[in-house]
């Protein structure tokens, strides 16, 4: 993209109306990877650079929490040798990429069932959550092993224990509460979900705070995904009318 491209899309970004948490399906690596006669890893490569790309632009205009699914539960469903892959790029990405997110201030945050996750990559994911906790600029979020169905069965398994227990009045029991047995208790729900690949699905991903989130999908490829698009998503966002079911005056 082009200086004077890229000065006209930030020109039209309403610093005012940036959206506080942007979530993003990365899908697309294989047929990337297909279309160019490439094996499926190098799509997963090329996705390695996108993710570098939009971290470093949504870090420029201010979003507070970006969420990137990373790996679903039902992903292990994939060829045994692309699973192993799959479970090497976290841990190639934050060898590669942690003193950068370092600089810039970012926080790691990961969020999803991590024990089934391989010693080495727990290894990494860990050490990068406790390099950069102190940290004080845009969050991470890495969904690993997540999937939005078992998140709520946890809590509601949670807090059916408190329930049992007697820790808790089952009829305080309201949409705050679970909430706050969520993976990602505490942080805001997505203001827009970004799904490239042509998928007009939501693939099993933060099902409960989804629920008044802007959409956005787009037939580009994750890998071709780039800076460019991303500003457009955002723009198109901030023309929205969020209205949360009501009605604005």
């Amino acid at each position: 993209m082009s200086i004077k491209k890229d000065e006209e899309l930030l020109k039209l970004v309403k610093k005012n109306e940036i959206p506080a948490h942007v979530a993003v399906i990365m899908d697309g690596n294989g047929r990337w990877a297909k279309n160019k006669g490439l094996p499926r890893i190098a799509g997963h490569k090329a996705g390695m650079d996108t993710l570098r790309e939009i971290i470093s632009c949504a870090a420029e205009i201010g979003i507070k929490v970006m969420t990137f699914y990373a790996f679903s539960t039902e992903n292990w469903k994939r060829p045994p040798w692309e699973v192993k892959y799959l479970m090497k790029l976290p841990e190639e990405y934050l060898q590669k990429e942690l003193c950068t997110l370092m600089e810039k201030n970012v926080v790691i945050k990961a969020i999803g069932d991590l024990s089934r996750l391989p010693r080495k990559t727990l290894s990494a994911v860990n050490y990068a959550l406790e390099s950069t906790r102190n940290n004080t600029g845009l969050t991470i979020n890495f969904a690993l092993n997540y999937g939005g169905r078992t998140e709520i069965v946890d809590a509601v398994k949670q807090i059916a224990q408190k329930v049992v227990e007697g820790n808790l009045d089952i009829n305080k029991i309201d949409s705050h509460i679970f909430a706050e047995h969520l993976y990602m208790r505490g942080v805001p729900d997505p203001d827009l979900l970004i799904r490239p690949s042509g998928e007009l699905r939501i693939s099993n991903f933060l099902l409960w705070q989804i629920a008044y989130t802007e959409m956005w999908f787009t037939r580009i490829l994750w890998p071709d995904f780039n800076r460019e698009h991303f500003l457009r998503a955002i723009n198109e966002y901030q023309k929205r009318d969020r209205r949360f079911g009501g009605i604005n005056k």
